[in-house]
């Protein structure tokens, strides 16, 4: 029985690197978050409703019709919001989700997120609040801010219940900015939007001049069957709450971002290992995954 479990798990992480045309080294794959998360994802593709392709036509979500409707009127709220520096890094390491965006200067604020409640969006963007509430298929959202210079590394999101949707609201419409799936690139352009699936592989630049912000949500993936649509709202609602992250005081932190503090703080002694000792901190590292391994086969 456990070597069946080991051997599903191993074959659903084959499942999630060879999906698309586009593959992190397989030895990163492996202890990926979406390696973790492998088992799960092999059941949201294998019932999904839409097309197994980076990118999928808007018109697929024709909930979606409002935002881009309206995307003017989101555009001021957000223009707002940066003159009001609300758009911004987590400022105690307290986003286990976004954390590594960060480093380049990618800045973000909640206007949803899943079960969560971020009461600093309906007080500061409450028309933008409303109109995401009113589309219960949207189950995230966010101003996303990408300035000039900033990269987003390549990267396969690790849950696959939901789609990600760019709207583009002030955004450099140039060619130099832009987010590639797969392979395919997409360059954002004001008021038009997007719609990919997130567990392939995905990266962005923004190589022009001038700063990028959209509207970035996650819309619940379409699945085959009522039963599993249900199972997808249960898992979004429990693990991906979970990883809530405030805007500002009031807004709540979900637990894994709380533990995802205390790991931040403890990841700088870490690093100091492995700059002291690269050798080390790689057998180190190696030693701890076997005995994890054997302790796991053991249970």
């Amino acid at each position: 029985m456990k070597w069946a479990v080991v051997g599903f798990y191993f074959l659903a992480v084959l499942h999630i690197h060879f999906r698309g045309k586009v593959r992190l080294p397989f030895a990163r794959q492996l202890f990926d978050h979406s390696s973790f998360m492998a088992p799960i994802n092999f059941f949201m593709h294998l019932f999904s409703r839409v097309p197994s392709t980076p990118y999928i036509p808007v018109r697929e979500f024709a909930e979606l019709a409002p935002l881009q409707a309206n995307w003017q009127l989101i555009r001021a709220e957000a223009e707002n919001l940066i003159a009001l520096n609300k758009i911004k890094a987590a400022e105690q390491n307290d986003d286990a989700g976004f954390n590594s965006f960060f480093k380049t200067g990618w800045k973000r604020f909640y206007l949803k997120w899943y079960d969560a409640s971020h009461p600093s969006a309906a007080r500061l963007c409450p028309r933008t609040h409303a109109l995401l509430q009113s589309i219960p298929t949207v189950k995230a959202a966010m101003f996303a801010e990408l300035p000039p210079g900033a990269k987003l590394n390549p990267h396969r999101d690790p849950f696959a219940g939901s789609m990600r949707y760019h709207l583009g609201l002030a955004t450099p419409n140039d060619d130099r900015c832009f987010i590639e799936v797969d392979g395919e690139r997409h360059s954002w352009r004001d008021g038009q939007g997007v719609v990919f699936d997130e567990t392939y592989i995905h990266w962005a630049v923004n190589g022009s001049d001038s700063d990028r912000i959209i509207l970035f949500c996650d819309i619940e993936r379409p699945m085959r069957y009522r039963w599993m649509s249900a199972i997808n709202r249960w898992l979004g609602r429990t693990m991906m709450t979970a990883a809530s992250s405030p805007n500002e005081t009031g807004d709540q932190t979900g637990l894994v971002s709380k533990l995802f503090r205390i790991s931040h703080f403890m990841g700088q002694y870490r690093r100091r290992y492995k700059a002291w000792n690269g050798t080390a901190y790689k057998l180190t590292k190696l030693a701890l995954i076997v005995a994890l391994a054997g302790f796991i086969y053991w249970l």
